[in-house]
């Protein structure tokens, strides 16, 4: 017999996928983000906890992300030869930015701010 019960088509399986939150350090490429993930590790000497990165290139279907937002990705099936991530959403804009402004600055730093000049 046919088991009636079953979930409804229209809904979307869970994913196996690990989530990390991450921030974008490059969207120059056409549907592709680097996204860069930070995390801690212990020294196994010393103790001291060691900040490790590690870049994940992520698949943007709409280009909606941008150079410094904080994103959540998901890890997926290989996409490309680099593409093992996809974004699952957007959790802050990072503040719009305009080419004169970005002169010099590293993603994710602060702008500096002119001081005025006295005659």
């Amino acid at each position: 017999m046919a088991d009636t019960s079953a979930a409804p088509a229209t809904e979307i399986p869970a994913s196996n996928g690990r989530l990390v939150l991450g921030i974008v350090t490059s969207d120059k490429m056409n549907k592709t983000r680097r996204v860069e993930v930070q995390r801690l590790v212990r020294h196994a000497k010393y103790g001291k906890f060691i900040k490790k990165r590690t870049v994940c290139y992520t698949h943007d279907e709409t280009n909606e992300s941008h150079l410094g937002d904080t994103v959540e990705i998901q890890e997926s099936r290989p996409l490309s030869k680099n593409k093992r991530w996809t974004l699952v959403k957007i959790l802050t804009k990072a503040p719009s930015r305009t080419v004169a402004n970005l002169e010099g600055a590293v993603a994710g730093s602060q702008l500096p701010t002119e001081a005025p000049v006295s005659k």
